[in-house]
């Protein structure tokens, strides 16, 4: 039997700063997604068209956060502080790798 591969949704992610995490924050940035929407239960093909997106609006910026307009580069500064929170608490460390 295949078994289609699903995203558990940002808000179940291990600690929320993984590559499928950091996806639904910049669709959240960008407003792609609204923030009630985090991808619970989407297949990764859905994600890798999604991830194609924001990689093409990141494209405009030279893939910097630096280089956003003022109120974007406010928005990732406080995604992003949000979500480094919320990932410590589940016990991230950025030291770390995923597998480590």
């Amino acid at each position: 039997m295949n078994k289609t591969m699903t995203y558990p949704g940002y808000h179940q992610d291990k600690h929320g700063v993984t590559t499928l995490g950091r996806i639904v924050l910049d669709a959240w940035l960008f407003g792609f997604l609204p923030e009630t929407e985090d991808c619970a239960g989407w297949q990764l093909g859905q994600m890798q068209v999604l991830a194609d997106k924001i990689e093409a609006e990141w494209d405009k910026y030279g893939n910097l956060p630096s280089r956003l307009p003022p109120e974007l580069r406010e928005r990732h500064t406080a995604l992003y502080a949000a979500a480094t929170e919320r990932a410590r608490k589940k016990g991230w460390d950025p030291e770390l790798g995923d597998d480590d």
